[in-house]
């Protein structure tokens, strides 16, 4: 109770600030700013409304992972510039991404394992397998995005780094992070399922969401 309790009120005080750049952003007729700014408002609530529409309870320290990472990625990153502020920002936020991800595969997959409805029972190291893969694949997909925008809409999304105009390294440099983060996570999805006596902030992750989703969880 009280981790959620903290949970909203971190979320709040988020979106609070979002609420007033949007004021600030509309009142100096910086559209862009309002219309990002504004989305990423709604993103917030994505947690809750995920949570109402399909019955699937996220445990907080996971939805407040989520929000943080997207109030940095947009509101920071994009709206401030902290990607060209700092050059380890990008690279940072890479690395969250591939945790993120590779839980959300891990997850996906263990549900699928574990549920009544699939007969299916996959071992430990391909459960960690799949994380890994789906964490990967799911940033090579950003990075086709950005290079898209960048051609098509003459963004700049894949910013020059390390001396290299192109994007190129930015890009190997993003997806290098986003297999780190996502081996991190394959590595302690793979020790939750052989030793489930070993705690780290994953197994309790895990572990939450499975006691708050049990009919998810029935053989």
């Amino acid at each position: 109770m009280r981790i959620r309790i903290t949970h909203q009120r971190i979320t709040g005080f988020l979106q609070l600030i979002l609420l007033t750049e949007a004021i600030l952003a509309l009142w100096g007729q910086r559209w862009f700013t309002a219309f990002l700014t504004s989305m990423i408002i709604l993103i917030t609530f994505f947690p809750v409304l995920f949570e109402r529409r399909f019955r699937i309870h996220i445990p907080p320290e996971l939805q407040l992972a989520a929000i943080g990472f997207v109030f940095a990625s947009l509101f920071l990153g994009e709206v401030h510039g902290y990607y060209s502020r700092f050059w380890w920002w990008d690279m940072a936020l890479h690395t969250t991404s591939g945790f993120l991800l590779g839980i959300l595969g891990f997850l996906l997959v263990h549900i699928m394992n574990e549920t009544e409805k699939i007969q299916l029972h996959m071992k430990p190291g391909f459960v960690a397998f799949f994380a890994f893969l789906f964490s990967l694949g799911v940033g090579a997909l950003w990075e086709i995005f950005e290079f898209a925008m960048d051609s098509f809409f003459g963004m700049n999304m894949q910013k020059p780094m390390l001396g290299d105009p192109s994007g190129l390294t930015d890009t190997m440099w993003d997806l290098v992070v986003d297999a780190l983060g996502a081996v991190v996570i394959a590595f302690l999805g793979w020790r939750y399922l052989k030793r489930p006596d070993q705690k780290s902030f994953l197994e309790h992750w895990i572990d939450g969401f499975v006691s708050r989703n049990p009919r998810f969880f029935k053989r």
